[in-house]
């Protein structure tokens, strides 16, 4: 069988015991098991990427635009359960919203559609918070639009739960 199969039936136990342990919601857990919008947009309006070295979760977001509405949303998600969960249920909350209304999603309003998050996964729904503003960020830079007086700034890390691993 190998140590690639091994290997990724090691790490598909793992993930099944931090389900367990940690006490996911039902809509974690469909958001885990079966995320929604997953993968890239070739053509992306907009690309950001987002990432805490310290938990090991990294985001990518990809969002297309036509006359300021988030047409399309992919994302691909390197992470723990609920970095997955918070990555599908962040692109399924601003798909189809405008832009003005992606950058109102807030990181609670994330934890909130999945009926909550265990206190030490919060970080994981901030980091998709961030993805989406930095893909954001990144489609007014294309455009020749300084995103800092719309997007505001995009933080390094989660500073706010003490999951900083900046300089600042």
């Amino acid at each position: 069988m190998g140590k690639n199969y091994a290997q990724k039936r090691v790490n598909s136990s793992i993930k099944i015991k931090e389900v367990i342990v940690m006490g996911y919601s039902d809509k974690v857990m469909d958001h885990f098991a079966n995320p929604r919008n997953v993968g890239e947009l070739p053509d992306a309006d907009g690309v950001g990427e987002v990432g805490n070295p310290k938990c090991g979760d990294i985001m990518k977001m990809y969002i297309r635009v036509e006359n300021d509405v988030i047409t399309d949303v992919k994302f691909k998600t390197f992470g723990c359960g609920a970095a997955i969960a918070t990555s599908s249920m962040a692109t399924e909350l601003i798909k189809g919203k405008t832009i003005k209304e992606a950058l109102e999603l807030t990181n609670k309003a994330v934890m909130d559609a999945l009926d909550g998050l265990p206190p030490v996964k919060v970080h994981c729904s901030v980091l998709a918070e961030q993805a989406i503003k930095s893909a954001i960020s990144d489609y007014y830079t294309r455009k020749g639009i300084d995103p800092a007086p719309i997007v505001g700034d995009i933080p390094c890390c989660d500073h706010e739960h003490g999951n900083c691993n900046c300089a600042k």
